[in-house]
C-alpha cells in the first residue's frame, strides 16, 4: 500500500465523508447483478474516474478480499473507503453500500413472506423462486474455469522444488499439476454432496477441505525441497556442495513475523464483535434470536466462494431445523436477495425477518456484515502481505472448489422444494435463459416472476 489512510485524509484531493457517503450509496442503490457489478463499479469510481487508488493497489485489495471468508465485494467496498478516510471512511462507505439493499429487502420480505399475501404476489414469488435452482447452477459453473486453472498451478507450484532441483525433465512439476487437479475434483465433489445432504454442517466441510489442502501443499513442498537438497549433494560429490542446499519453500514457522502475519491477527476483532452481538441476541430475544445470530454468523464469517454459497448454509437451518420458512418461502427469500441491489448476503436478512420480524432481520444483517468490517479494520494494513501469504492461498485452494461444489449441489434441494408442476417448466425456461442464452440473473428472475403472476391469475395453483 502506498500511503496510510491518515496521509490520504490529510490530502486535499482525498474525498470527504459526504462524498464517500454519496458515491458508495449510489453503488448500493444501483448495484444490481452481484459481486461482478460491484467490483466493476468500484474500480471505475476509485481507479478510472477519480484516481483515488492506483490499479495495482486495487487489484491487491481485491485478491486479499477473495482470500477472506464472507462477501468479497462488500469487503472491497469497505477497504476502498478505509483507504481514503480511515476508520470513519470504512464505516461510512460500508454502511452506505449495505443499507439501501437492506432496507429494500426487508420491505419486500414483509410483502412476500406475510401470512396471506395477495394472489399476484404469491404468483410472482412462485415464479421467481422456481428459477433459483438454475441461478445456483449458473453461479457455480461460472466460477469453475478460473478455479480449475488455479488448481493446476497451485499443485505445480508445490512441486516446483522437485522439478527444479531433483530432475530437469519437469516430472515433478507434472506430478504436482495432476495431483492438484485430482484434489480439486475431490473438494468440488465433497462440497456438492454436502450441500445436497447435510447443508447446515457444510461449513465444516469447507473448513476441512481448506485444512487438507494446506497440509497437502506443505508436505509436497517439503518433499520437493528434500529431493532438491539430495540432488545437490550428489552433484557436489564427496567434497560437499559448492553452494548451500535449497531451503524449504514453505514459510518459516518460528514466532517471528510470518507467525504474526496477515492471517493470524485478522479474526481477533471479528470474534470480539460477533461475541458481543450473539450475547445481546441471547439476552434480548432468547433462543430464536440466538439461532438467527448463529445462522448469520455462518454466513458472514465462515463462508468461502462467493455470495451463493450462503444458500446451502441457510436452507437446512431455516427450513429443516428451525422451520422459520417453508421450502417455497425460502426460494422467495433467495430470489429477493438476487433481484435487490447491493450484497447478495442480504438474503440472510429476509431469513431473519421470517424468524423474528424486523428485529430478526436487522440482527441477521448486523451479525452477517460485522466480520467484513472487522476483517478490514483489523487487517487492511496487512492486505499486501495477505495476497502473498502461502498458507492463506493454500487454504483457499481447498475451500474454494468445495464452495463451488456447494453452490452447484444446492440446486438439488432448491429444485426439490418446488411444489407445482408448472414451476418445473419455469425452471427449465430459466435454465435456457441463463445457461444457453447467457441472459442476466436479475432479468431472468423478473421474467420468471412475471410468468408466475400470469399463471397464478389464470387459475393455476401456487402452493
Amino acid at each position: 500500500m502506498s500511503s496510510s489512510p491518515a496521509d490520504q485524509a490529510a490530502d486535499p484531493a482525498a474525498p470527504s465523508l459526504p462524498v464517500i457517503l454519496r458515491e458508495w450509496g449510489r453503488i448500493g442503490c444501483v448495484g444490481f447483478g452481484g459481486p461482478p457489478t460491484h467490483i466493476r463499479m468500484l474500480r471505475d469510481l476509485c481507479v478510472s474516474r477519480r484516481g483515488w487508488l492506483d490499479a495495482t493497489e486495487f487489484e491487491d485489495a481485491l485478491a486479499a478480499c477473495n482470500l477472506l471468508p464472507g462477501p468479497a465485494s462488500t469487503q472491497l467496498a469497505i477497504f476502498c473507503a478505509w483507504r481514503l478516510r480511515g476508520r470513519a471512511g470504512a464505516l461510512t462507505g460500508g454502511a452506505a453500500f449495505i443499507l439501501p439493499g437492506l432496507a429494500l429487502i426487508l420491505v419486500l420480505a414483509a410483502v412476500f413472506l406475510a401470512g396471506t399475501p395477495p394472489l399476484w404476489v404469491r404468483g410472482a414469488g412462485a415464479g421467481a423462486g422456481a428459477a433459483v435452482a438454475a441461478v445456483a447452477v449458473q453461479a457455480g459453473s461460472s466460477l469453475i474455469p478460473a478455479s480449475w486453472a488455479r488448481a493446476g498451478s497451485a499443485g505445480a507450484g508445490s512441486a516446483r522444488a522437485s522439478s527444479d532441483g531433483a530432475s530437469s525433465d519437469g516430472a515433478g512439476w507434472n506430478r504436482g499439476w495432476r495431483a492438484g487437479r485430482v484434489r480439486w475434483a475431490g473438494y468440488l465433489a465433497a462440497g456438492a454432496v454436502s450441500a445436497a445432504t447435510i447443508g447446515p454442517w457444510l461449513v465444516l466441510v469447507l473448513l476441512g477441505c481448506g485444512v487438507i489442502e494446506l497440509i497437502a501443499q506443505r508436505r509436497l513442498a517439503r518433499r520437493g525441497a528434500a529431493e532438491a537438497s539430495a540432488g545437490a549433494d550428489e552433484a557436489a560429490g564427496p567434497e560437499g556442495p559448492a553452494v548451500p542446499p535449497a531451503g524449504p519453500v514453505v514459510p518459516p514457522e518460528g514466532p517471528g513475523e510470518s507467525r504474526r502475519g496477515a492471517v493470524a491477527g485478522v479474526p481477533v476483532l471479528a470474534a470480539k464483535v460477533l461475541a458481543a452481538k450473539v450475547l445481546a441476541a441471547a439476552v434480548l430475544g432468547g433462543g430464536v434470536m440466538l439461532s438467527v445470530a448463529w445462522v448469520a454468523l455462518k454466513v458472514g464469517a465462515l463462508s468461502y466462494g462467493g455470495g451463493f454459497v450462503i444458500i446451502p448454509l441457510m436452507q437446512g437451518d431455516a427450513v429443516g431445523r428451525y422451520h422459520w420458512l417453508t421450502g417455497g418461502q425460502f426460494l422467495n427469500a433467495v430470489a429477493l436477495g438476487q433481484i435487490t441491489p447491493g450484497p447478495v448476503v442480504q438474503t440472510v436478512s429476509a431469513v431473519g425477518y421470517a424468524a423474528a420480524g424486523l428485529g430478526g432481520g436487522l440482527l441477521a444483517a448486523v451479525v452477517a456484515f460485522a466480520p467484513s468490517f472487522a476483517f478490514v479494520l483489523a487487517g487492511a494494513p496487512r492486505f499486501g502481505r495477505l495476497r502473498g501469504d502461502a498458507r492463506a492461498s493454500a487454504f483457499l485452494a481447498g475451500a474454494g472448489p468445495a464452495a463451488i461444489g456447494a453452490i452447484l449441489g444446492s440446486a438439488i434441494p432448491l429444485a426439490l422444494a418446488l411444489s407445482q408442476a408448472w414451476q418445473y417448466a419455469v425452471l427449465a425456461a430459466a435454465a435456457v435463459l441463463l445457461l444457453l442464452l447467457r441472459r442476466g440473473v436479475v432479468l431472468t428472475l423478473l421474467l420468471c416472476g412475471v410468468a408466475g403472476v400470469v399463471i397464478a391469475l389464470a387459475g393455476a395453483p401456487v402452493g
